[in-house]
């Protein structure tokens, strides 16, 4: 990494990008959106996409996982414990340990990302992923299983914060928002694995340590992965424009960053490449520093009040729930045996995959707005349908099983607007 000298100022590093003709004549074509052609090699950008994108595969395994588990660990024959007779509360804690663990995780996030970097993060993610895993998995007792939940889910504030970071980063500008987007897609896959793991163990006794193990190997892969990629080129430009490193010797370690990234054939084009970023990052950092409290002002307030309650509703609709209980749902709706709802859980987790692929291809043609409005309707509708299931009709059980779908496909035409936006 790059070395921590206090010589180079903000303003000293601006005024040495714009005296370079080469750099101070790219700034208006960055900030134009008008960047020449990006030379890269299609294998070189596939492994700095993949193994960030394995923390999101991590927490889709998680709730696929999850919801096998609470089948699993409740059988008094097959839960290998003595205290399988878990409480509604007990079992509400096992589901939501790793969410709790996500929020204490995105909080140190925000502490430590600009410091440690997006690389030193996700191998932090990956680390504490291991250690969750293998809590959960030897937990003697529910104390210590809840820990480990608690653990694992640090691991996935981390790596949800990094990732996408990371993945923006360091992708070729063709092809950065496809790869952005896939990341949800890796989440919808390790949802439909963790469904499709946990219907392999949930008739096997102690199957739930199992269904949490497997995910140790990937936490490694991960890990080690993101060992073996560099640092985001530009996040090590930026910490030289803070004057926090070196700028030469930054700049230097970006360019064999970069060549990592791109493919030792493009090595004639990287230079101009790291230009470029120099030159972005130098003149928005002369634009004048905003406070704290301008973010409760005039427009930034807008933005502010539609963010929030965007991301609110997104989460307050009751997705983590739904699928975290989508095996417990099944089982109560007729599929009595575990095996059986658990491989329904499969099909729904397949569901949510064909679904996510369908709102790709009309998001353009029908718009975001059209597409939040009437995933919006559809949620309210299938949660309507599952809360009218256990109050009312609970003699029919296919309603649960239509407004689960109902939930699952207009939940993901929803979500494709909140990683658009």
């Amino acid at each position: 990494m790059a070395s921590d000298p206090e010589q180079p100022a903000h303003s000293s590093f601006a005024k040495e990008a714009r005296s370079g003709g080469e750099i101070g004549s790219a700034i208006e074509p960055l900030l134009n959106g008008v960047h020449d052609s990006e030379s890269y090699s299609v294998s070189a950008a596939i492994l700095p996409f993949l193994f960030p994108a394995l923390g999101g595969l991590l927490f889709g395994y998680d709730i696929g996982a999850t919801s096998s588990a609470t089948i699993s660990i409740q059988s008094p024959t097959l839960s290998g414990v003595s205290w399988y007779k878990l409480s509604s509360v007990e079992i509400g804690l096992l589901t939501s340990g790793s969410l709790y663990g996500a929020l204490i995780g995105s909080l140190l996030a925000f502490n430590v990302a600009d410091f440690l970097g997006r690389r030193k993060e996700l191998i932090g993610a990956a680390v504490v992923y291991l250690v969750g895993a293998l809590v959960t998995a030897l937990a003697p007792n529910f104390p210590v299983l809840v820990l480990g939940r608690l653990v694992f889910g640090i691991g996935i504030g981390l790596a949800m914060h990094a990732a996408p970071m990371y993945i923006a980063e360091t992708a070729p500008t063709p092809i950065r928002g496809q790869l952005i987007s896939l990341k949800e897609f890796f989440i919808v896959l390790g949802m439909v694995a963790g469904y499709g793991i946990g219907s392999l163990f949930v008739e096997t006794v102690s199957g739930w340590r199992y269904m949490y193990g497997v995910s140790s190997p990937v936490a490694i892969i991960m890990g080690v992965g993101m060992w073996w990629l560099p640092a985001s080129p530009r996040w090590l430009l930026l910490r030289a424009i803070q004057g926090k490193g070196d700028v030469q010797n930054s700049k230097d370690i970006a360019i064999r960053s970069l060549c990592q990234l791109r493919g030792q054939a493009f090595y004639d084009s990287v230079p101009r490449q790291v230009d470029e970023i120099l030159a972005e990052l130098s003149y928005l950092g002369e634009e004048k520093e905003a406070t704290f409290g301008e973010l409760f002002q005039g427009k930034c307030l807008k933005a502010l009040w539609i963010g929030s309650g965007l991301v609110l509703f997104q989460q307050i609709t009751g997705q983590p729930s739904v699928l975290y209980y989508a095996g417990s749902i099944f089982q109560s709706a007729g599929f009595s045996g575990a095996s059986d709802a658990t491989r329904v859980s499969i099909l729904l987790g397949f569901f949510k995959l064909i679904m996510t692929g369908v709102a790709v291809v009309v998001v353009d043609k029908l718009g975001r707005r059209p597409l939040l409005l009437g995933g919006v309707s559809g949620i309210v509708i299938s949660l309507f349908f599952l809360g009218s299931y256990y109050i009312f009709l609970d003699n029919s059980p296919v309603v649960a099983v239509i407004g689960l779908l109902l939930y699952v496909g207009s939940y993901q035409v929803n979500m494709l607007f909140y990683i658009i936006c």
